[in-house]
């Protein structure tokens, strides 16, 4: 199941995200955790130290590497250089699965214990001042769409991506890219606004979106939330003591973790899940066909002096019962 956390800066949507993924961690799940954010505090939120957490090795750095594997045998990609953010698979393409080992977990995944297991964390890579006027942020996360569209999960397998801040993703067709959007949400004006945002960028492609409340200290917030955004609220959490002293890099065992706050992210784990027999493998490569056609009108074309037109295989659609290629 790719999950996806969202919301504005400063939500708690890493925080968030974390819980979700040592949740999932603790059930015995397989787990790939991504840091999609412009500001890269996943792993410290997972319980890295800053250094170990900046030494993580940066997709949008190694975007050569994840594009080589990829291609694999596809003939109808002509090199790597014509390759972009949006290509999508096709017959002869490498798959990622969520289980299995392979040259881009090996070069960018990295393990991290936690309390009930291990997960895979991988990072898009920070905003750096070498890339202050010569880059978007997009040409990071562009290494996190790829990948999303050449993955293949299953039942109970997760990857679950932290989002940058506010409404960014609609720059591509990343936000399309998940069976569930959980956005973070305060009981604020402020808070719901990106919530607005994403609901109306979003309805025409199907996104099954949730609100998360957060930072809610009473009745009157969550019955702000619910004014608000209505049925999409799934679940609101309060105050911890377990986060707040996690934050000091001193977390308990997650057993430890408020049962208010467990019961929360059992509702959340609960709604992914429910959502995997609501899978539309067709609809699927269907948009991201969709969104590699506008991105090679717009300036992959251009930037590539190929038709990426070219790329798509008209009867490839993407599935749990594809055979891996070698």
């Amino acid at each position: 199941m790719k999950i996806a956390f969202v919301g504005k800066g400063g939500s708690g949507k890493t925080t968030l995200s974390s819980l979700f993924v040592r949740h999932l961690a603790s059930s015995g799940s397989p787990v790939v955790a991504v840091d999609a954010d412009i500001n890269q505090h996943l792993g410290a939120a997972l319980g890295l130290d800053e250094t170990d957490a900046a030494g993580l090795p940066a997709m949008g750095e190694r975007l050569s590497l994840i594009k080589d594997y990829l291609r694999g045998s596809n003939p109808r990609i002509e090199s790597v250089e014509t390759m972009i953010k949006t290509t999508p698979p096709g017959e002869g393409s490498r798959l990622l699965r969520v289980r299995e080992n392979n040259p881009v977990y090996d070069a960018l995944a990295r393990p991290v214990e936690l309390d009930g297991g291990a997960v895979r964390l991988m990072v898009t890579g920070p905003f750096t001042e070498a890339d202050l006027g010569v880059a978007c942020y997009h040409s990071k996360t562009g290494a996190v769409e790829l990948c999303l569209n050449h993955l293949v999960d299953g039942r109970s397998e997760y990857v679950v991506v932290d989002m940058t801040a506010g409404s960014d993703s609609f720059a591509s067709g990343l936000f399309t890219r998940f069976d569930i959007t959980f956005l973070v949400a305060e009981p604020t004006r402020k808070g719901v606004s990106v919530y607005r945002q994403y609901k109306e960028y979003a309805r025409d492609f199907g996104v099954i979106l949730k609100v998360v409340g957060n930072k809610v200290q009473g009745q009157d917030d969550i019955d702000f939330l619910r004014a608000e955004v209505g049925d999409d609220l799934l679940v609101t959490v309060g105050h911890s003591d377990w986060v707040r002293a996690m934050e000091k890099g001193r977390p308990p065992r997650f057993e430890f973790l408020e049962e208010a706050n467990r019961r929360s992210l059992r509702a959340l784990h609960t709604a992914a899940d429910a959502t995997y027999e609501l899978r539309d493998w067709e609809r699927y490569t269907h948009q991201m066909v969709h969104f590699h056609l506008k991105n090679a009108r717009s300036w992959g074309n251009t930037k590539t002096g190929a038709d990426l037109a070219a790329q798509i295989d008209p009867g490839f659609v993407l599935g749990e019962g594809l055979v891996a290629t070698a």
